[in-house]
């Protein structure tokens, strides 16, 4: 987002750069955004979207842009969660430089100014429980009910907000909560809560804390701490934008932050909610919440995905207010552009059958040069051995081929890849029918770089070769939900999402590197796996196949 330059993004109809436009063209001098996580569980592609254009936004307007963990709820934050938030930002090329910030570091400012408010008979504690106060919160068509605490004097408030700070109180017996207006069209503004007791050990402040400020007071606070001037948040912020200001303005902060919202990202068949995502890590239905299925951002970093294509894939669907699916197809196009220009391509072989050259030399090895990338002459060339027995994919062969079939078939000549042209002669199967051996000739004469013009073949087929083939361990993935109309989410798992095959590949692959990716020729992109791959032991995971649905406009 922030290659753009300004003038392509006023043809986008992005509004908030309209926004930000328009208030640099008045007292605002320059640009504070923020980033802020609840470190409650992994990052996934949608927050992805809000740090491009958070961090995006500051760059692009000579800003700065904070890194701020919204903390504030003890029950379900981790270090874990903290640390690898801060991993996925930086692998998304983002860097928030000296500025990072933890709401728990405010709790003792956040204190102050419930004390104020309560000050300024602004807030009051009420002894209603949670099913009282939903009770008398009304409808959208009929007012609330005042608390009967509503109208405590400020000293009893004080009292008792102190007694509820030191701990004389049991979890959910007292609030405080602001006093706005129990009649308000907007449920936010009926006398929110805005701490409550919750006798927990924080993450980062142990046990100093027994109340903890709500998310609706802690957010507005922090942002005017920090002189955040555009606090860019999701849609469903919309309603609360007004308890937002209405703290803000009550306690008369000299910088002002203004709350813009945006339509978050929703993926076509993917699992978003955290909530979700924790109950498949909990209870092992995934690989941990960096499970190649799962669109976390380190799921998707040990997929294979790149930090370029997720900025592209955020820059290309842009922003607006409207609420939208994505196509998935859409952030598989982003990879493979990413990788078709720059990713070695090699063979290897995922559902084998032997190929036998019969008058090829027993017992002979050459040596083939084969580019490693038919387009990128920078990437270099390789060394692959080529013998009578050679591994091809079963579907390279069919007995009785369908029409078009440009492959290997009784009597068909194809050439294989780097090497000759062979001629199939027939096969061997196994007593239940199935193909062990596919047999052929070769023609020596027509040897790749020999430029051999004589006749041509329609097809070209990848191949490995048996004697030095490196074995390996391929993830092929599939979505890890799909829908499913019966089912309270609208989806349900997918027990095929994946397939692991024991698969041969070239031997150049045996020293591959966690994180390494290569084409693996009409199969697909593929990434050794972060996390279980080893030289004694190859892991790759499918990044994604080489076709593509989607069509960029």
């Amino acid at each position: 987002m922030g290659n753009s330059n300004e003038n392509n993004l006023e043809n986008t109809g992005n509004f908030i750069h309209s926004i930000i436009r328009e208030d640099l063209k008045g007292e605002l001098n320059s640009l504070r955004t923020r980033f802020p996580p609840e470190p409650n569980g992994y990052l996934h592609i949608g927050h992805a979207k809000s740090i491009c254009l958070n961090f995006g936004l500051a760059a692009q307007y000579g800003g700065k842009c904070n890194l701020r963990f919204d903390d504030t709820n003890p029950a379900k934050e981790s270090t874990e969660f903290v640390n690898s938030i801060q991993n996925d930002i930086k692998w998304l090329g983002f860097d928030w430089e000296d500025r990072l910030y933890f709401a728990s570091s405010y709790f003792g400012r956040m204190y102050e100014c419930a004390i104020e408010l309560i000050k300024k008979g602004k807030a009051f504690v009420c002894d209603m429980t949670a099913e009282e106060m939903h009770q008398a919160r009304g409808t959208l068509t009929t007012p609330g009910t005042e608390s009967p605490w509503r109208n405590r004097s400020v000293e009893e408030n004080l009292d008792l907000f102190e007694r509820m700070k030191n701990g004389e109180f049991e979890d959910g017996s007292r609030t405080l909560r602001a006093k706005i207006d129990m009649s308000s069209p907007n449920m936010n503004m009926r006398d929110p809560v805005i701490y409550r007791i919750a006798h927990m050990t924080h993450h980062a402040t142990g046990d100093e804390w027994c109340i903890y400020p709500m998310y609706d007071f802690a957010h507005p606070l922090e942002d005017a701490f920090e002189g955040i001037t555009h606090s860019i948040c999701t849609m469903e912020f919309e309603d609360h934008r007004p308890l937002y200001d209405w703290v803000v303005n009550t306690l008369d902060f000299k910088v002002k932050p203004r709350q813009i919202e945006f339509a978050k990202l929703n993926l076509e068949n993917t699992i978003m909610g955290k909530r979700y995502m924790r109950n498949l890590v909990e209870t092992g239905q995934v690989d941990g919440w960096d499970d190649p299925r799962l669109v976390t951002l380190s799921g998707i970093r040990r997929r294979g995905y790149t930090p370029e294509s997720i900025r592209n894939f955020c820059d290309m669907i842009g922003v607006s207010k409207a609420n939208s699916v994505v196509d998935l197809a859409q952030l598989e196009y982003c990879i493979r552009e990413d990788l078709k220009p720059k990713t070695p391509v090699v063979m290897a072989v995922l559902d084998p059958v032997k190929l036998i050259i019969d008058n090829y030399p027993e017992g002979e090895t050459e040596m083939l040069t084969i580019e490693n990338h038919p387009d990128n002459e920078s990437l270099g060339k390789r060394e692959v051995p080529f013998s009578r027995e050679l591994y091809i994919e079963r579907s390279d062969f069919e007995e009785i081929p369908p029409k078009k079939f440009f492959r290997l078939t009784p009597g068909m000549e194809v050439r294989l890849k780097g090497a000759y042209f062979v001629t199939c002669t027939g096969c061997v199967k196994d007593d239940n029918g199935n193909v062990t051996e596919v047999h052929c000739t070769y023609d020596p004469a027509t040897r790749s770089g020999l430029n051999f013009t004589e006749r041509k073949v329609k097809g070209t087929i990848h191949w490995v070769n048996v004697a030095t083939a490196v074995k390996a361990d391929v993830n092929l993935y599939e979505n890890l939900v799909v829908p499913d109309e019966s089912s309270e989410n609208g989806y349900r798992l997918n027990p095929d999402s994946l397939k692991t095959v024991q698969a041969y590949l070239e031997p150049c692959l045996k020293d591959t590197d966690p994180m390494d990716r290569f084409q693996f020729i009409r199969n697909g992109y593929f990434v050794a796996d972060s996390k279980h791959c080893t030289k004694e032991h190859l892991v790759f995971n499918r990044i994604v196949s080489l076709k593509s649905s989607f069509k960029p406009h």
